[in-house]
């Protein structure tokens, strides 16, 4: 255990962990968490390359070209590393399907390909040093994360993640306390990034994802060359706990206990492929049809009560703009009405076609999604759902923690069913499809990843 004791500023504690915590001392609690991460991203990395803006993205950063670090998932063409991270990282949140947190940010679809990418830049390096860079990473992440007030429209991705990301880069390029603690005070001058791409339905959201895990790679590579940041990035009169954290961070404790007490486990894995807090209003229609046999035909109209913080997200009008899945994904009203018309939603559910089916959207417009700040008290994900039937019955059901979340986590079985469901997406699409030795191979190293001889061999397998 690496001793953080002393005169230390809370900056030097936190690189002096990024650093010095032996790979051995991580839990077996956090390694379990990063295996459940690293299956949620390479699932949603080989089903998302078809999505929209990937294509274009590569385009981009292929014609910018440069020195041939690290691979592109699925794709396999080779570019510099932060510009192989940037993609990677916005092809892995293409679906929303990876891993979060509450109340937003989404960790392992920028921390893994920021890792990705420096293992491939530093030559490699072993399954088990991978695994421990990624819980650390994690767990820096864990750490920034806010609150909802706090955030205030901020996206939590491109606040709170940075660190993670930079801390993973910078442990697996052999970064000293000193560099460590300059790549962390860069990436806190990358922070940015806001909701209303997902209150617009744009690419953003994803593209946010890519620019996190491209910072990692630039700000440890600068911090390696001796560029500095500011080294009271956390606690100083103008740095993170004064700007994001509103004044009401305590920077001593967002370091008390680092590698004693582990809060990675706050991890959110979704049962369902769309935003975080449509999963409890899902469950919910789920759970309603299920108990009553419920068709969609039957349905007069539905109200579904939201915290005003998740309404912001998700409870506006639904309408039809330029990127039907991410219309679908942050909207409550859409996904009421896709789980009453089709049961338990499919990553095929989100595809252009079936968002704007006809048949579908007139239910969507006989759902009402109301702002309830009564539920703050109940938790991030508390909703209250009350549908009423053609026949004139009300049923009424409420939830406080959705299934995924803390208190409520998936079990082994559920998190395979996540990644199955991701493989079959991406068979549909046969130059994106793994091989059948290709996937017992992947499924493989998923499973024991800390035993892999070299972490490189992870991305290899992410090429069809």
């Amino acid at each position: 255990m690496t001793d953080l004791s002393g005169t230390a500023s809370p900056e030097q504690q936190l690189a002096r962990f990024v650093v010095h915590h032996p790979a051995a001392a991580v839990p077996a609690e956090a390694r379990a968490t990063v295996r459940h991460i690293v299956r949620a991203v390479a699932g949603t990395a080989l089903a998302g390359a078809g999505e929209d803006g990937i294509a274009a993205l590569r385009s981009l950063l292929l014609e910018r070209g440069g020195a041939p670090q690290a691979t592109l998932l699925v794709y396999g063409d080779k570019l510099p590393a932060a510009a192989a991270a940037q993609f990677n990282a916005t092809l892995c949140r293409a679906l929303d399907f990876c891993d979060a947190m509450a109340p937003g940010p989404h960790l392992g679809a920028a921390v893994i390909p920021a890792a990705l990418a420096a293992a491939e830049l530093n030559g490699g390096c072993t399954g088990d040093d991978f695994v421990a860079a990624l819980a650390i990473g994690a767990e820096l992440v864990a750490r920034f994360n806010l609150d909802e007030s706090q955030y205030d429209g901020f996206d939590p991705t491109g606040i709170c993640v940075p660190f993670g990301a930079t801390a993973a880069v910078a442990r697996l390029l052999g970064l000293d306390e000193a560099q460590t603690l300059h790549a962390l005070a860069l990436a806190f001058n990358r922070c940015g990034g806001s909701f209303q791409s997902h209150v617009d339905g744009s690419l953003g959201v994803r593209i946010t994802q890519g620019w996190v895990a491209q910072a990692a790679v630039d700000c440890a590579q600068m911090a390696r060359l001796g560029i500095t940041g500011p080294q009271n990035f956390l606690a100083g009169s103008c740095g993170y706990g004064h700007l994001y954290g509103r004044d009401r961070l305590d920077a001593d404790a967002l370091v008390a206990g680092l590698g004693e007490q582990w809060h990675l486990q706050r991890v959110v894995f979704k049962q369902f492929p769309s935003c975080g807090v449509t999963q409890g209003v899902t469950a919910l229609v789920l759970r309603l049809a299920a108990a009553h046999g419920l068709q969609a035909d039957q349905v007069a109209r539905a109200e579904v009560r939201l915290p005003p913080y998740a309404h912001r997200l998700v409870g506006q009008p639904f309408k039809l703009g330029g990127n039907p899945r991410v219309d679908a994904q942050f909207s409550a009203a859409w996904c009421v009405a896709n789980a009453l018309q089709r049961g338990r939603p499919q990553l095929r559910h989100f595809e252009p076609a079936a968002v704007a089916d006809a048949r579908l959207l007139p239910l969507v417009q006989r759902v009402a999604v109301v702002a309830d700040a009564a539920l703050d008290a109940r938790g991030h994900t508390a909703v209250d759902l009350a549908i009423t039937t053609t026949d004139g019955r009300l049923l009424r059901d409420g939830l406080d923690t959705a299934p995924g979340f803390p208190g409520a986590a998936l079990g082994e079985d559920e998190h395979r069913a996540r990644f199955d469901d991701c493989l079959a997406y991406a068979d549909a699409a046969a130059p994106r499809a793994l091989s059948p030795a290709k996937k017992t191979a992947l499924r493989a190293a998923l499973d024991d990843l800390a035993s892999l001889p070299d972490a490189r061999q992870l991305a290899a397998l992410l090429v069809p």
